[in-house]
């Protein structure tokens, strides 16, 4: 099982590295304010997205992993705008990581959705 994990990591693209790196730093922050502003649900959702990479990293269904990412992450956004009453940079900084993790994932669950089909397509012809 070591073996696979480890093939899985090599064999990662450099977008699927960006969206592991963005994964990373939105979930640190979301812990992070969460501690520090005592508010529970910010700090589980920088829990879920730990959770996330270890599925990931497991191989487990990438594809699936894509499609509930974009809408978990794209949901904080509005939650955000309506709980917080003063916004830092912290704030700014994590809301546009959200922002490209979200446009990453889309295009990464679209690759993963038509790229292979389509590559075989073309290769059959």
């Amino acid at each position: 099982m070591q073996d696979t994990v480890t093939d899985e990591r090599e064999s990662l693209s450099r977008l699927q590295w960006l969206a592991v790196s963005l994964v990373v730093i939105t979930g640190v922050l979301h812990v992070y304010a969460g501690v520090i502003e005592g508010r529970i649900p910010v700090a589980l959702a920088g829990f879920g997205y730990a959770g996330a990479l270890a599925l990931f990293f497991v191989g487990y269904r990438r594809r699936l992993l894509y499609l509930i990412g974009v809408p978990y992450t794209a949901v904080q956004i509005p939650i955000w705008l309506v709980a917080k009453s003063e916004y830092g940079v912290v704030d700014y900084v994590d809301k546009a990581t959200q922002v490209v993790l979200i446009l990453v994932l889309g295009y990464l669950y679209l690759s993963a959705r038509f790229g292979p089909a389509d590559a075989s397509a073309t290769a059959a012809n």
